[in-house]
């Protein structure tokens, strides 16, 4: 009698804790989401990404498809470097700030400046001519400062005036400006799609 009680209880602990797992291993298909609780009610938050959507380009030939393609291509290879650019004027602003004076400032900005040209020189030299223009107006875009204004501002007016001159023989400035809903919307309009990882 014994073992038969003990027969059956163990396998009623065997059965119940089979069911057990196969409970447990029941999949919850869906998706766990931030939420927020307005007037007693929890509600989902989720924030969408935001997506670009312009009137479809029409090109009136050929050549014109073309300069666009060839836009896309070279903001896509001239936005990366504008925006190390950016972030290197900040961290360098910022670290300039906590030096104590000018002799150890300008000691920090030679060994920017080496730096940059130990790192950017190679990249510079492989751009077009017109990757390096776009180039210009890029870095406008992201500091909301021309390049001669940048490098006037860390180097000095006579380093600013030396990288003026030498952009101008190639057809260049370093004054020029972005203008985002003018001369350079069609520009930002292929900068915002290739952000967004649309382009």
């Amino acid at each position: 009698m014994r073992k038969r009680i003990y027969y059956i209880v163990s396998l009623l602990i065997i059965s119940i804790s089979l069911y057990g797992q196969e409970d447990s291993s029941e999949k919850i298909i869906g998706y766990r989401v931030p939420a927020i609780v307005y007037d007693g009610d929890t509600i989902p938050n989720i924030n969408l990404p935001v997506v670009y959507i312009f009137k479809p380009l029409i090109f009136k030939n050929n050549k014109q498809r073309k300069e666009y393609n060839r836009l896309v291509r070279d903001v896509k290879r001239t936005l990366p470097i504008a925006k190390d650019i950016n972030s290197i004027i900040i961290e360098t602003y910022e670290y300039l700030q906590t030096l104590p004076n000018e002799k150890e400032r300008q000691k920090h900005l030679k060994n920017v400046e080496k730096d940059l040209k130990h790192t950017y020189t190679p990249k510079m030299k492989k751009l077009t001519l017109n990757q390096g223009k776009l180039l210009i107006k890029l870095v406008y875009r992201e500091t909301n400062s021309s390049s001669y204004e940048l490098v006037k501002a860390f180097f000095g007016p006579l380093r600013a005036g030396s990288y003026q001159v030498f952009a101008w023989m190639f057809g260049a400035s370093l004054k020029k400006e972005y203008d985002p809903t003018g001369a350079d919307v069609l520009t930002e309009r292929v900068v915002l799609l290739v952000e967004n990882g649309q382009l």
